[in-house]
């Protein structure tokens, strides 16, 4: 039967999150971790903005349709657009507000609406 090598432990690599440590009794090096502190994902709002071509109905479905609201919230949310020229719909990360801003502006394309959807850091 052939000999099969044995593998030498080795150190673990001192990567994020480890510090050298001390030196034990024995000659050994004792690592410590440290916890790491991560920040939580930047936030994103979505806005809708007013224009004079697109119907309150069409905007009062976006809102229910991609953003989840209800019938109330929605119709006061497409109010606020309209009064204050533009509304917040949602905040959401980056990826998912990049994502939901493309699925309204492709509805309000679909539609023949000029609805123009856009995102800001919050």
């Amino acid at each position: 039967m052939p000999d099969i090598p044995k593998q030498v432990p080795t150190a673990p690599e001192q990567g994020p999150g480890v510090v050298p440590g001390r030196e034990a009794d024995d000659g050994t090096t004792i690592l410590e971790r440290v916890p790491q502190k991560t920040q939580p994902p930047r936030l994103y709002q979505v806005l809708l903005l007013n224009d004079d071509f697109t119907p309150m109905e069409f905007v009062v479905m976006v809102l229910q349709e991609y953003f989840r609201h209800g019938l109330d919230t929605a119709t006061q949310i497409m109010l606020k657009i309209h009064h204050e020229g533009r509304g917040v719909c949602g905040v959401f990360t980056k990826d998912v507000a990049a994502t939901k801003v493309e699925l309204v502006l492709a509805a309000s394309r679909r539609a023949g609406h000029p609805l123009q959807c856009i995102m800001e850091a919050a």
